[in-house]
């Protein structure tokens, strides 16, 4: 399969961020690019395996690894099996190089995704956008970039994370992610991690910008949401399954962190 999606560019040049073109390959061919490409591109990999050479340096790219590339940026890549599929996308805007640096794209690198099924999704939606409304496709589609981004940002931290984290954060996640449903109090935090009060609020706000028992909350809610679109539950039943001491906690806490209530998520 293979299709390449060359929006028509009218007056989403002047949006912070659009789409220039996007595209798929499921038998990507070598491709040498000497003298880098004018814009940045995003590519990753969901089946097969190629290799990225830039300068000297060959990097694997396996399924689940994406490759940013800044504009200008000479490089090379090519299969290493009968089949490499790869998608990419090419975003530009005004606001486009700060975005990119803001998330941390600021120089080529490859990095492994740990689930690209949300990524998958707002990729297709960007496809059906522009394939579908040639007009004005291209301004959805900019949102769905913007979303696309966001999330590959986030896969991006989060395997970073998991690299740099030393022993005790990593026991104290260990800890929320087995006994979130149950109540967690910062002693046992501390306990998990062997750490002080102090010390641990440090590492929770350098690694992950947030304090543990926030933290905490995040992960319920993160569950929650997984129940408000799978199930027909009570909110009271869910925030009790998901470690909330109460319903009306759980949706002040659910309209803090996601600006809407969990009636109005369910519905969505």
């Amino acid at each position: 399969m293979f299709f390449c999606d060359y929006p028509i560019i009218s007056d989403e040049s002047g949006l912070p961020l659009y789409l220039v073109n996007m595209g798929k390959h499921t038998c990507q061919p070598r491709t040498v690019r000497e003298n880098g490409f004018p814009y940045a591109q995003i590519l990753y990999c969901t089946k097969g395996s190629g290799v990225l050479k830039l300068g000297c340096e060959e990097t694997q790219i396996l399924p689940n690894t994406a490759v940013f590339l800044p504009p200008d940026c000479p490089h090379e890549y090519y299969p290493a099996s009968d089949d490499w599929d790869i998608h990419w996308v090419v975003p530009d805007g005004y606001a486009c190089k700060q975005l990119l640096e803001h998330l941390g794209l600021n120089k080529a690198m490859s990095f492994e995704l740990e689930d690209i099924t949300l990524l998958e999704h707002f990729f297709s939606m960007m496809h059906q956008s522009v394939r579908g409304d040639p007009i004005s496709g291209n301004h959805r589609a900019s949102g769905y970039l913007y979303n696309f981004l966001i999330e590959l940002s986030r896969l991006k931290n989060m395997r970073s994370r998991v690299k740099t984290s030393n022993r005790a954060i990593t026991a104290a996640l260990d800890h929320i992610e087995n006994c979130f449903t149950q109540k967690i109090t910062m002693e046992e935090l501390c306990t998990a991690a062997g750490l002080s009060k102090q010390q641990l609020c440090r590492l929770f706000r350098r690694y992950l910008n947030s304090r543990p028992m926030e933290y905490v909350a995040k992960r319920r809610i993160k569950a929650a949401k997984e129940l408000l679109s799978s199930t027909d539950l009570s909110l009271e039943d869910i925030a009790e399954r998901v470690g909330f001491c109460s319903g009306s906690y759980f949706c002040k806490l659910f309209c803090r962190y996601e600006g809407i209530t969990p009636s109005r998520f369910r519905h969505i």
